[in-house]
């Protein structure tokens, strides 16, 4: 299934700290995966699911794949706004799509894609995203299966 609109769009706001840039106060390429990794845990727990929830019951999400393409740099002291947009829900799988901007004036510092599995805690062997998942997804504005 996919999404076909932006009406839901799910937003994370964080700071960067000296801590996510390099000497000369530029936020190192991969916290941008940081943040994104972030704002997908934020988007779970917006639909009412924490991470520690699914780990009870034998579910854990992994990222699969990740694409990202570096716009411009966020720098230190910058109030990042982080988007989790689900584009695709399948059996066993999530695809996100992301982007990170800067709050103050909305510039595209960062995008990506990522796939994310659906496993079995123990095993790490794919396994279904349960349902009351699956329709919380539906509901927050993806479409129904088949459309």
């Amino acid at each position: 299934m996919r999404a076909e609109s932006q009406a839901h769009l799910f937003s994370h706001r964080c700071r960067v700290y000296y801590e996510d840039t390099d000497a000369g106060g530029i936020v190192y390429y991969v916290n941008y995966l940081k943040f994104m990794e972030r704002a997908r845990t934020e988007r779970l727990r917006s639909l009412g699911f924490a991470q520690s929830q699914l780990v009870g019951e034998d579910l854990l999400f992994v990222v699969h794949s990740s694409e990202a393409r570096y716009h411009s740099p966020a720098r230190l002291d910058d109030e990042l706004l982080v988007t989790a947009e689900v584009v695709e829900v399948k059996r066993a799988s999530l695809r996100f799509k992301q982007q990170v901007r800067r709050a103050d004036d909305d510039v595209l510092l960062c995008e990506g894609q990522f796939v994310v599995a659906c496993v079995r805690t123990e095993s790490l062997k794919p396994r279904s995203i349960p349902e009351l998942l699956r329709a919380a997804f539906v509901r927050s504005g993806l479409p129904p299966v088949g459309e």
